[in-house]
């Protein structure tokens, strides 16, 4: 197994996190629109299945070369966490306002340096937590969420976020000898199978707008992934992670632009704390590559 060596260039990291923001809020935005008619077993199952269908040209060009493995449990555990993560953040905009269901996925932040720190012995300092805290302050000033948030519901919610916090971690872990592409990948191509299941009683029919929207949500998510992915193979999610909270700015942006929600006095001071968190984030040093352990 080759060996690489676990990179720590925030700078770079953290400006691949926050395109990778923008895209998820552009998918945030097309998950809404094609969920008035569509279910969720649809969305998910196409969202993943564009990920496979995404990578065919490569197999076909160059094989399925680039895509061996000698890790595929571990592959298979970080589709367990990403899906996971993907069906309770779905339970709970079913069950929770979505204010609240939002909160629960940009608090996957807050958990992952602390995920890092004892998965992977990463630093975990005072400056890292006051800025994953900061910019969370900021995701709860621009959600506003109700006291749903704290109905017994919410602990899927908080299962959203955790889950996803392992799933940042693991992609760290896997980049020892797993470049972006080959995460993605597996991602897609497990996450196909497992949510294909659900079609069995859930499938609908589909109009062709529908599905032209659901083959966009699916590559959007694709291209966005490999960013992520890319992105956490270069920094330690404690130090980056923050980036992620951007997602609910440009989410706001959106709305503002294309339904005429205008964000009130407390979205814009928690959209600068955001943006105080993230700067905090892209100001950290860098420091010398590790080297990686092939067991990790």
């Amino acid at each position: 197994m080759v060996e690489l060596v676990r990179l720590d260039q925030p700078r770079k990291g953290a400006l691949l996190l926050a395109t990778s923001a923008l895209l998820f809020a552009l998918m945030g935005i097309l998950i809404r629109e094609v969920s008035v008619g569509v279910n969720n077993e649809n969305v998910v199952f196409f969202r993943n299945l564009l990920g496979v269908v995404f990578f065919l040209p490569m197999i076909l060009v160059k094989g399925f070369a680039p895509f061996r493995t000698q890790r595929l449990g571990r592959h298979f555990m970080r589709t367990f966490y990403g899906l996971g993560a993907m069906y309770c953040f779905f339970y709970a905009i079913a069950h929770l306002p979505l204010a609240d269901a939002m909160v629960f996925t940009y608090a996957a932040p807050v958990f992952t340096p602390l995920l890092a720190w004892w998965w992977l012995r990463e630093s975990l300092t005072p400056r890292m937590m006051f800025m994953v805290l900061l910019g969370f302050a900021g995701v709860l000033l621009v959600a506003k969420p109700s006291g749903a948030l704290f109905d017994p519901i919410g602990l899927v919610g908080i299962a959203a976020s955790l889950l996803a916090a392992c799933a940042f971690v693991s992609i760290r872990v896997m980049s020892s000898t797993e470049p972006a592409t080959r995460m993605v990948f597996y991602f897609a191509f497990f996450s196909t199978l497992l949510s294909s299941i659900p079609l069995l009683w859930a499938w609908q029919p589909l109009t062709g707008t529908q599905l032209g929207m659901l083959i966009s949500i699916g590559l959007v998510a694709t291209v966005s992934q490999l960013i992520m992915s890319k992105a956490y193979t270069l920094a330690p999610p404690g130090k980056i992670g923050p980036l992620s909270y951007l997602a609910i700015v440009f989410s706001g942006l959106f709305a503002w632009f294309l339904w005429d929600e205008v964000p009130d006095i407390s979205s814009f001071v928690g959209a600068g704390l955001i943006f105080a968190s993230t700067l905090i984030s892209i100001a950290m040093p860098g420091a010398q590559a590790k080297p990686r352990q092939s067991g990790v």
